[in-house]
């Protein structure tokens, strides 16, 4: 399934690039995600997800497969397996920054492959939960971005960014090195879904109870 997404950063151009490819930065802000190893432009890790009672885990990795900094372009392709081995996901998301003001506008296509209890939610639902998901990284990324500056007590130097991103790159040259973060609250697909995931599960229950009520009534009027 594709699915598009668009957001916006109160940053420049320059500094949403350099903040948005940094994964580790980055990572600590996506809901329900644990980054574990950082190797050159590879990197491995897990998602959580929560489905009422049940917690899923994916684990897998992703790697950049094209990072167009003229172009402000990156293409991104993940991997995921389901730790019990109850489904799989795969997915290539490309996203593409425009300058906006002050700021930045992320257009996001992402072409998603799922199997599994996942899988059953359909488009029409993972396009709200992703929709959603996206909003909640995009004010906990901003939110950080805050603290940051405010803990610098300043504004980032452009020649600053360009400092980093070189370093940045030298890193990514010293070979595999592991990532300690936090273990992640699972990202509760009822709980964010709402409304759209509640009536697709409350649909079939209610054929159902519609199937049996006229069952009923029919053998009534037999008895009758």
């Amino acid at each position: 399934m594709e699915l598009k997404n668009e957001f916006r950063v109160g940053m420049p151009t320059e500094q949403a690039w350099s903040t948005l490819t940094d994964v580790e930065f980055i990572a600590p802000c996506m809901p329900g995600a644990q980054l574990t190893e950082i190797d050159g432009d590879e990197f491995k890790g897990g998602v959580k997800v929560k489905v009422g009672p049940i917690t899923a885990q994916y684990k897998g990795s992703a790697k950049f497969v094209e990072l167009d900094k003229d172009n402000r372009r990156i293409v991104l392709e993940a991997t995921g397996r389901d730790s019990r081995g109850a489904g799989n996901a795969a997915a290539e998301v490309i996203a593409e920054m425009t300058p906006d003001g002050d700021g930045t506008v992320v257009s996001i296509t992402t072409d998603l492959k799922v199997t599994g209890k996942v899988a059953q939610f359909g488009r029409g639902v993972m396009a709200d939960v992703t929709e959603k998901l996206i909003g909640q990284f995009v004010d906990s990324l901003e939110q950080k971005l805050s603290e940051v500056g405010e803990s610098d007590d300043a504004e980032a130097d452009p020649s600053e960014t360009e400092s980093a991103e070189e370093t940045a790159g030298a890193d990514s040259d010293k070979g595999r090195r592991a990532v300690v973060m936090d273990e992640p609250e699972p990202v509760d697909l009822l709980g964010t879904a709402g409304r759209p995931l509640l009536k697709r599960l409350l649909a079939p229950v209610a054929v159902v109870a519609f199937f049996l009520l006229n069952r009923r009534r029919r053998r009534r009027r037999r008895q009758g």
